[in-house]
């Protein structure tokens, strides 16, 4: 029996990182066609990856009978209406962050995934890297103990050049700093900690003369008690991503690489020899998985042959829209924003 499945990529931009991931599993997924706005591009890129089928239209894909799976990796504000298409067409859909612009669209997909039968999978990567999984073990092995505080830093650097585009604008980007580049390591707090039930937020653009925001300051009461910050900025000469877990027992600290902070090396520091010990002992019996995108294609591979939960799923996506949501309304009032959000919650994004 051949369980591979068959892949669509739309978009040659991220898409081309996907399509590499994709190709890396032989044995899962066989990617036979990518499209593109720009012709030549899609066909310079399906020559180069040896991808046999070209399309411009998304429609065109749709109607590719032997598809599996479409991955959408176009610009953020063509995510939600595209995830319906693929679902319409009746194919599984990728997508890449952020899956829409409101809970009101995250709900609307939730909905249609629900009654098409088929599945839908936000792309959150980073919450697969070596050194996160190895957290997540301590955690779940009874020995990080209770959360106190967290910090998350996404200080990078972006150029004129790079909102050339559809970047920094409402319309095209549905936000800025926060919604396309810290929305990684803030998905990765909620994995490890679960969702804030108090946020407040400053937000200004600084950096860059562009519509939406640069830099972000917001300060969260995670459901468990715990404190987290949050810290955004795109105007770091010395671009670094870092994330900091002080729980009783242990502390847990990140590499600072900008694009891959949840890989290893990750420091675990016990507030005890014993505890040292235990760290220790714990992390000897944990068994790396793949990591990055081709850590959450071979789960969501698994998932869709056993009828399992997505390793990403709606809801994830539904807390990280959120949680944009709160920080854009606190950031506005200049109040707090209770969550969750309620549909009689005056939170709402630009």
């Amino acid at each position: 029996m051949n369980n591979r499945l068959r892949v669509g990529v739309v978009g040659c931009g991220i898409g081309q990182g996907h399509i590499h991931a994709y190709r890396s599993l032989p044995e899962q997924f066989d990617v036979v066609a990518v499209c593109d706005v720009d012709g030549a591009r899609a066909r310079e890129v399906a020559t180069r990856l040896q991808v046999p089928r070209v399309a411009t239209d998304l429609a065109d894909v749709c109607r590719m009978d032997d598809l599996d799976v479409i991955n959408v990796c176009t610009p953020s504000y063509l995510h939600s209406q595209q995830v319906l298409e693929v679902l319409a067409a009746g194919k599984h859909a990728v997508c890449e962050k952020p899956v829409a612009g409101s809970l009101k669209e995250v709900d609307e997909l939730v909905q249609a995934e629900a009654q098409s039968g088929r599945r839908v999978m936000p792309i959150f990567q980073c919450r697969f890297g070596h050194g996160v999984q190895k957290l997540k073990f301590l955690i779940e092995g009874g020995v990080t103990g209770q959360a106190f505080l967290s910090t998350v830093e996404t200080t990078w650097r972006r150029r004129a050049e790079y909102y050339a585009s559809w970047h920094g604008k409402w319309e095209t980007e549905l936000g800025g700093a926060l919604v396309t580049l810290a929305i990684h390591s803030h998905d990765v707090l909620y994995y490890v900690l679960g969702p804030a039930r108090n946020v407040f937020a400053r937000a200004a653009t600084m950096v860059n003369p562009i519509e939406t925001e640069d830099c972000v300051s917001a300060s969260l009461e995670m459901a468990d008690g715990s404190f987290a910050s949050l810290s955004v900025t795109t105007g770091s000469a010395l671009q670094a991503s870092r994330l900091r877990f002080c729980f009783r027992n242990l502390t847990a600290e990140s590499n600072t690489l900008p694009y891959s902070p949840t890989s290893d090396p990750w420091t675990f520091v016990g507030d005890s020899p014993e505890l040292e010990r235990q760290i220790e002992e714990t992390l000897a019996r944990f068994v790396p998985l793949p990591e990055g995108f081709i850590g959450q294609f071979t789960r969501f591979h698994q998932a869709v042959q056993q009828g399992t939960e997505l390793p990403v799923t709606l809801a994830d996506a539904r807390a990280a829209v959120e949680l944009i949501t709160a920080i854009y309304t606190s950031a506005q009032t200049g109040q707090a924003v209770a969550l969750p959000i309620t549909p009689s919650s005056p939170a709402s994004p630009p």
